[in-house]
Formats: C-alpha cells, structure tokens, sequence
C-alpha cells in the first residue's frame, strides 16, 4: 500500500517553486544584461576614443593645409614684389 502513497505538494509549495524558478531566470537575465550594458559601454568608449583621434587627425591636417598656404602666399607676395623691384630696376 505505502507504494502507491505518492507525496503531493501543497499549493503553497508549488507557488514557491514557480517563484524561485523565476527569480532564478531572472538573476540569470539581469547578470546578462549586466555584461551586455558593460560591453556597450566599453564600445562607446573605443568610439569616443577613434572620434576624438580622427578630430585631432582632422585639425592638424587643416592646420598643415593652412601654413602651406600661408607659405605659398607669402612667396607668392614676396615674388611680386621681387618682380616689381626688377621692372623699376630695369626703368632706372
């Protein structure tokens, strides 16, 4: 007879076995979205770090781009004004 006695939960055991199994499912969840949230942040941080290189890259090449043409002008300047030497020179 005791064999086929069978142990039955009660409705309170059977609700607390649901709520562990989901409050196990949902730590799992929340570490998950924990990792995720860190490697978010860490992919924004290469992005700002790339961003912020490629905007000092981009100055400096504006910067160079402006003193070569500050030198090209100023030689241009200086050529004319050689040149204009030249002519009152050769009037003389």
């Amino acid at each position: 007879m005791e064999e086929y006695l069978q142990v039955v939960p009660s409705e309170i055991e059977i609700i607390k076995q649901d709520f562990e199994k989901r409050n196990s499912e949902l730590g799992k969840k929340i570490e998950q979205l924990e990792k995720e949230k860190m490697h978010l942040r860490l992919d924004v941080d290469v992005q700002k770090l790339e961003t912020e290189n490629l905007r000092k890259g981009k100055n400096k090449a504006e910067e160079d781009l402006d003193k070569k043409f500050e030198r090209k002008r100023s030689r241009s300047i200086a050529g004319k004004k050689n040149s204009k030497m030249l002519k009152r020179e050769t009037r003389l």
